[in-house]
């Protein structure tokens, strides 16, 4: 009888934290989403380690690698404030099959050219910069979008931010490995016409949404002046402003590990794209598992404290530690740790971020949240880059973990004075009743 009753016990806690990390899939337009874009994403990480290794290919040179990188994000340092103005004022499911439609006519291009092997570096480049347009605009009015998603507001909205992480980095481990194996078998061209094909997934996921249109104000203030309002909102608020700022730094200093991974596959680990595929699988489902452990979390208390600043520590110390690696298997193990610690830092500042913003101000906060890291991602892409020519690319990814780990210990220094700005909130939220968030 004991055991039985030990035995439901299991059974019934599980059966709880299962409910609960997958909350946010009762709501049938979120399930549409997850459905359609896990689909599409895989397509998506085929095409970025397609592009990467087809330019290392065609140059042999790490600094075409960081053109590469840089000509595919730079735009969302410049675009995306206004693409959270534009998110604040339009539909945002429009918007997105907008934006989707335009990113599978890129993929098709580059399929057309690939395959006819009529490519050339210039063109590559250009295609980049034109998907790096259109995610500008994507990318914060997708992050915006989520709340719309899920009915009755932000009690499960955390959990859907986190299963969007988990989605991404599922793809993140798929999409990769499955590019490495097509690569050495039939080349590039395949990946990219499976982006093109994915793209189809979540334009129908999102047709098949039934939103509720809310009521958009007519604005006849000038976008230049929304952005001003946005961005002094963003100054005033300090909790906001230094997520911003870590974000930015992990963005510049940390991030662009990833277009020197083509470098240590080849060069410091003597390997081929199946090797790469590997190196960033790891990352991957380093990134999955960070996704999953915020999921199964029943509540934001706590993220703003040990969770940000802990996930900074680790992805810094971790990436100062491949840096040294010569080895395969150590190399594929620090990457693990990298992708946790990148992943739950970056889930967990957009949880925060959008418990604590305004309604109104959504699309602008979460554009400026995309400006900080993915824009700063590429003028670090372009700068390590650069820097790995000249000082070699385990060097350069020393001085950014360096740099990383030391923001992160700044953050933390700061939390006490952060916690008095964010309580209030909170405690008007209904989280917390008490006085710690901890």
């Amino acid at each position: 009888m004991n055991l039985f009753n030990i035995k439901e016990n299991v059974t019934a806690k599980f059966k709880l934290r299962l409910d609960r990390m997958f909350s946010a899939l009762k709501y049938r337009n979120y399930r549409l989403f997850f459905c359609g874009q896990s689909i599409s994403l895989i397509g998506t990480w085929a095409q970025k380690i397609a592009v990467s290794w087809l330019v290392y290919r065609m140059t042999d040179s790490v600094f075409m690698l960081g053109v590469a990188g840089f000509a595919g994000q730079i735009p969302t340092f410049f675009i995306a404030p206004f693409a959270g103005v534009i998110s604040d004022r339009y539909s945002r499911r429009r918007l997105l099959i907008v934006t989707q439609a335009l990113s599978l006519l890129q993929s098709a291009v580059l399929t057309f050219l690939v395959l006819n092997r009529s490519i050339t570096v210039r063109e590559l480049i250009f295609l980049s910069l034109f998907l790096g347009v259109i995610n500008a605009f994507d990318i914060p009015i997708r992050q915006s979008f989520t709340v719309e998603m899920i009915e009755g507001g932000g009690k499960d909205l955390g959990n859907a931010i986190a299963l969007n992480s988990s989605m991404a980095n599922i793809a993140k481990l798929v999409g990769p490995s499955v590019a490495g194996i097509l690569i050495a078998v039939v080349g590039e061209g395949i990946c990219f016409l499976i982006n093109a094909v994915s793209y189809l997934a979540v334009i129908a996921s999102l047709l098949a949404m039934n939103i509720w249109e809310k009521k958009r104000v007519i604005h006849k203030t000038r976008i230049i002046n929304e952005l001003k309002e946005g961005f002094n909102y963003v100054l005033k608020s300090e909790p906001i402003k230094h997520i911003l700022l870590l974000s930015g730094l992990t963005g510049f200093m940390g991030h662009p590990y990833i277009v020197l991974m083509p470098v240590f596959a080849r060069d410091i680990l003597h390997g081929g794209p199946h090797t790469l595929g590997f190196l960033m699988a790891g990352s991957g489902l380093g990134a999955l598992t960070g996704a999953f452990f915020l999921a199964n979390r029943g509540t934001v208390r706590g993220l703003f404290g040990r969770i940000m600043s802990g996930a900074a520590v680790i992805f810094s110390c971790s990436l100062i530690a491949f840096s040294f690696s010569k080895y395969f298997w150590l190399s594929l193990f620090l990457l693990f740790f990298t992708g946790f610690g990148m992943m739950v830092q970056m889930a967990s500042s957009n949880t925060v971020l959008q418990t604590i913003v305004d309604e109104d101000k959504r699309g602008r906060v979460m554009s400026f949240y995309t400006m900080a890291f993915m824009g700063m991602t590429p003028l670090g892409s372009l700068a390590a880059g650069a820097l790995a020519d000249v000082i070699g690319a385990q060097h350069v990814l020393l001085i950014g973990g360096l740099s990383c780990l030391m923001a992160a210990i700044i953050f933390y220094g700061k939390l006490p004075l952060l916690k008095k700005h964010i309580r209030p909130i909170y405690v008007e939220k209904g989280i917390i009743q008490e006085s710690n968030i901890d």
